[in-house]
């Protein structure tokens, strides 16, 4: 494995700093594990990985400046040449080195017969930054199992670098092509009771005194696909109470397609459809995870999480009703962020002039 180390690695042999050889995702997914937070084990394919496998669809680089100069507004140039790459990667061999970088990873992780599933995330090094996040717009992979198996969805995060909705939002937000690189993440998969996603401010006012959590049945991709509207909990950072809760008809979930790996999409038993998805120790659990994220951080985070009975990277200290919290990513927040702040009073000439403005009594007799 010494020899294999600069194509994939463990998460606690990672750190924060790593994000130009793991890409974004793995390297906070590091920085957490090594903070003491609950994430899930597992393994970064690196970047190096990508490059080295990619190169001989690119040797002189011509490929980066052509995507570089399409119009964000051109969706038919994207479409194209978005569609060719992917095609291409696919259709390149896996570099043996690579393949054996990741068998040897992937059983040092799962090391058991038969294999327990994996999560395959992409980890690009232009994603979860403090000024884009790549959310949604390239491929996870769920309940992969298999060394062979996980190797080929590898390949296919690597080609979701190139998804039209990602070309067309790197166009948009101006990122540059050239050095571009895609990390993959492996971690053990968990089967979660509920999840959802946590913001360490409001997203709809901005409110840094507030934590928002979202929450829906099974798998979080219910609730990033727009397939089920969540539940939503606020949690006052001031008092620690909940101060509103909103319980809506949950009638879909994502779930593991029992019929083998991947998820399928199940309608929610009646017996759940209008019951909450959270207990009261189980929101205020993960108000305070999200309390220790953004601690560490020193800036507001949206956090993806699960709610599961048993798994490894659990949190038993996030127990509530049984459940565990676990954490499955966070990512700067950066949408209020980098909204100019308003001025809490328009200036006066002197401070006191603003007291006697507060004490004005508006005249009733016009």
């Amino acid at each position: 494995m010494v020899t294999l180390a600069h194509l994939a690695r463990p998460l606690t042999a990672l750190c924060g700093s790593d994000r130009p050889d793991v890409g974004g995702k793995a390297a906070s997914l590091a920085e957490l594990t090594a903070a003491g937070l609950p994430v899930p084990a597992g393994f970064a394919i690196t970047t190096a990985a990508y490059r080295q496998a990619v190169a001989p669809l690119d040797p002189d680089g011509a490929l980066g400046g052509e995507i570089s100069r399409l119009d964000p507004a051109d969706a038919a140039g994207i479409a194209a040449i978005s569609a060719w790459v992917r095609q291409a990667i696919m259709a390149t061999p896996l570099p043996a080195d690579v393949h054996e970088a990741i068998a040897a990873c992937y059983q040092a992780l799962v090391g058991q017969d038969p294999p327990a599933p994996v999560a395959v995330r992409s980890s690009a090094t232009s994603e979860d930054s403090e000024s884009a996040s790549f959310a949604g717009l390239q491929d996870t992979f769920l309940w992969v199992q298999g060394e062979d198996t996980v190797a080929e969805y590898v390949r296919r995060c690597w080609a979701s670098l190139y998804n039209v909705e990602s070309v067309t939002y790197r166009r948009h937000r101006g990122v540059p092509e050239q050095g571009l690189a895609m990390g993959v993440v492996v971690q053990v998969m968990v089967d979660p009771r509920c999840a959802g996603v946590l913001f360490t401010r409001s997203p709809v006012t901005g409110d840094t005194s507030v934590v928002v959590i979202e929450a829906s049945w099974g798998l979080g991709s219910a609730l990033v696909s727009g397939d089920v509207t969540p539940d939503s909990y606020v949690v006052s950072k001031v008092t620690g109470e909940i101060v509103k809760r909103t319980v809506s008809a949950k009638l879909r979930q994502h779930q593991r397609n029992p019929a083998g790996g991947g998820v399928c999409v199940a309608d929610v038993p009646p017996q759940l459809r209008d019951a909450p998805c959270l207990a009261d120790a189980e929101i205020l659990a993960l108000a305070d995870l999200g309390r220790r994220v953004t601690e560490h951080y020193g800036a507001p985070q949206d956090i993806e999480w699960a709610i599961t009975e048993t798994g490894p990277g659990a949190d038993p200290s996030g127990a509530g009703a049984g459940g565990r919290v676990v954490l499955l990513q966070s990512r700067p927040e950066t949408v209020w962020s980098h909204r100019p702040a308003a001025p809490v009073a328009a200036p006066k000439a002197r401070a006191f002039d603003h007291v006697l403005e507060r004490m004005q009594v508006p005249r009733t007799d016009r």
